[in-house]
């Protein structure tokens, strides 16, 4: 077995959607990014290559790659799952947590849960997605960020 760690922080901007877990947020503000700067799938994918041994997001998928200019996470979350799998590894589970003063997500949580399953190729109940706010301390209000743990088994031959 093998244990990777993920953590994403992006700020928050006018005029950018807010997208967690492959699910538009309806919400004022969005978060700023090269991509659609989903911080949980950015967790949840570092998390992935560091348990495989593999260099973080910004290696597979440059910030300054006109390709993955406002691209989906979830479809950079299935490549990387992909990357995985060819290494003969298979997800044990992901552990993800988000911290963010507002919306509240919870609601949010099983669609979230479905799409990154559904991106992953695995069952929904490997999948946890927490919340959290930071209490108006640290960046409250200016940002959004997220945690991820990934367990990685080998792969049945």
């Amino acid at each position: 077995m093998r244990i990777g760690f993920g953590y994403d922080i992006h700020p928050l901007a006018q005029g950018r959607r807010l997208v967690l877990g492959g699910v538009d947020i309806p919400f004022s503000l969005g978060l700023q990014g090269h991509s659609d700067a989903d911080a949980l799938c950015h967790a949840v994918m570092d998390a992935l290559l560091g348990a495989a041994g593999l260099p973080d997001i910004g290696v597979h998928f440059p910030n300054d790659d006109p390709r993955y200019k406002d691209a989906s996470s979830l479809e950079l979350l299935r490549q990387v799952g992909q990357k995985v799998a060819a290494l003969g590894y298979q997800i044990g589970n992901i552990d993800a947590t988000i911290v963010a003063q507002e919306p509240r997500l919870s609601h949010h949580f099983p669609e979230m849960r479905r799409r990154l399953a559904q991106a992953l190729e695995v069952n929904e109940g490997q999948i946890g997605i927490k919340a959290t706010t930071p209490e108006g301390l640290l960046f409250a209000g200016r940002g959004m960020a997220a945690y991820a743990v990934a367990l990685l088994e080998r792969s049945a031959i």
